[in-house]
């Protein structure tokens, strides 16, 4: 049957990426790595001293000022939580070194690459969520559509149909995991930028989605696949993100 479908050009290909570019993937992933760890280990700090009640008035607690005033007040922690909170937050300094010393490595890495910079004018996207999705995403040749990349992110809800029966669940965890992680967390900037960005688009998204589901994690998806979307035609036409046009119907799901 293979031998059948390969001699009537009908046997579904899978694309492998170039060895050049899985290897420059896995420098990427690895900065992402780091990042998750530091965050995990500041989150831990923080139920810490929420647990035993100790407040620290600034907005960053691992800036400079933030910093001296815990080391000050380590005394009202008792000792095995002390130790504990020394050792973290050494563990979040060795990581950032780890995190500066991989984005030095990755600015002599990433060559000037005209799918990065078209990619890096997406709102929220800098040179390193442009890189990750430039990287993860390869050929764009490669995806029928926008919707087909959308769900290679694992961006689109799984739907179940049963007779009349039909239900559309959460997005699929078998996806390319930093391909959604770089458009979640470009979504999740531009949730915090609305303040600021009200007349755009991407903004006007995540509040009518909001404002209709009343969930903060239905919007981020629906910005996120909106990215994923706009990704698509802007590798496909090699033209920068543009605001869509508000008076012009879409087909786009994303719109609600």
């Amino acid at each position: 049957m293979l031998a059948m479908l390969l001699r009537n050009g009908t046997l579904p290909e899978v694309w492998i990426p170039p060895a050049e570019l899985r290897d420059q993937r896995e420098m990427l992933r690895w900065r992402m790595c780091l990042s998750r760890m530091r965050t995990r280990v500041k989150n831990r700090i923080h139920g810490l001293l929420q647990r035993y009640n100790l407040d620290i008035a600034a907005s960053d607690l691992f800036g400079d000022r933030a910093r001296a005033e815990l080391l000050s007040r380590l005394e009202e922690l008792p000792t095995y939580s002390r130790q504990s909170l020394l050792d973290q937050l050494h563990m979040v300094d060795t990581v950032e070194t780890e995190i500066g010393e991989c984005e030095q490595v990755l600015q002599e890495m990433l060559y000037p690459s005209a799918e990065r910079d078209l990619l890096d004018s997406l709102p929220c996207v800098g040179k390193i969520l442009s890189a990750v999705m430039a990287l993860e995403i390869g050929n764009v040749q490669r995806f029928p559509g926008p919707d087909r990349l959308a769900s290679y992110a694992g961006l689109v809800p799984v739907a179940r149909e049963s007779a009349d029966w039909k239900r559309k669940e959460r997005c699929p965890r078998d996806c390319n995991v930093y391909l959604k992680w770089a458009y979640v967390e470009a979504a999740n900037l531009i949730s915090i930028q609305r303040g600021r960005w009200a007349e755009r688009h991407v903004v006007q998204l995540y509040e009518r989605v909001k404002q209709a589901t009343k969930m903060h994690g239905k919007a981020i998806m629906a910005v996120a696949r909106h990215l994923a979307e706009a990704s698509y035609w802007m590798l496909k036409k090699q033209e920068v993100y543009q605001e869509p046009n508000s008076k012009r119907k879409t087909l786009s799901s994303t719109l609600g």
